[in-house]
């Protein structure tokens, strides 16, 4: 089972729902800021997007206070799978299970526009349905995603392949053009060490549906979805 925390000020909690329940199959459920504990049959947490506590301190910042957190924290280094999308992204670098931080974009503008990005990394559990080098479509819709860490810590990253999602041309060309926020090295989504961990700017349930935002999204959510259900077989 899917838990998609809520804070307040949370709004694409739903859709992140929506996208594992309805689109992918897999069992999801909302779970409020306050509660202390996942639910037990949780088998990944979803953080997401929007603006939790309004962002009235600085994004993530308070969220990370959120007694929820503490939950995340531990299912987190017991191995268990974590995404955070956008405010997510946020939430994770300021509770310290990524590193780095998301800055105010360089051009200090909101940004809500379609990306590509390149897939830098292709494994399991968020990437096994993609293969190194693929371009997604995906939408961006931010003021503070300028992914930032010091030059040493940015090279630590590139040697561990800690870096999977980069800003890119639809032909897969790193330039700064494709750079909508200023992101240190392009870069649009990080893991921890571990793997277990990963924030991304770039929105995948608002492209799940052909119709509506494409469905690039599915190879990030699908693969996670294999890997948890995958996991369930085997136990």
């Amino acid at each position: 089972m899917f838990a998609v925390v809520q804070f307040p000020g949370s709004n694409d909690d739903r859709d992140a729902r929506f996208a594992l329940k309805s689109v992918l199959g897999a069992a999801a459920e909302l779970v409020w800021h306050q509660s202390a504990e996942l639910p037990a049959a949780t088998a990944a947490v979803l953080l997401p997007g929007g603006f939790s506590y309004g962002d009235y301190l600085r994004c993530g910042a308070m969220a990370h206070y959120s007694p929820v957190m503490a939950a995340v924290k531990r299912f987190a280094e017991s191995g268990g799978p974590v995404l955070g999308v956008c405010n997510g992204f946020q939430v994770l670098c300021e509770s310290g299970l990524l590193p780095g931080a998301l800055v105010r974009n360089h051009h200090l503008h909101f940004v809500c526009d379609f990306v590509t990005v390149r897939v830098e990394q292709a494994a399991a559990p968020f990437f096994s349905r993609a293969t190194p080098g693929q371009v997604l479509r995906l939408p961006v819709k931010h003021g503070e995603g300028a992914y930032y860490a010091p030059p040493a810590q940015l090279a630590q990253l590139e040697a561990s392949r800690q870096v999977v999602l980069r800003y890119c041309e639809p032909d897969g060309s790193v330039t700064a053009t494709a750079n909508p926020n200023g992101a240190a090295a392009n870069i649009a989504g990080v893991r921890n060490a571990r793997g277990n961990v990963m924030g991304l700017m770039p929105h995948p349930e608002h492209a799940v549906e052909p119709a509506i935002g494409g469905s690039d999204g599915l190879v990030l959510l699908g693969s996670l979805v294999d890997f948890v259900s995958a996991r369930a077989g085997a136990s």
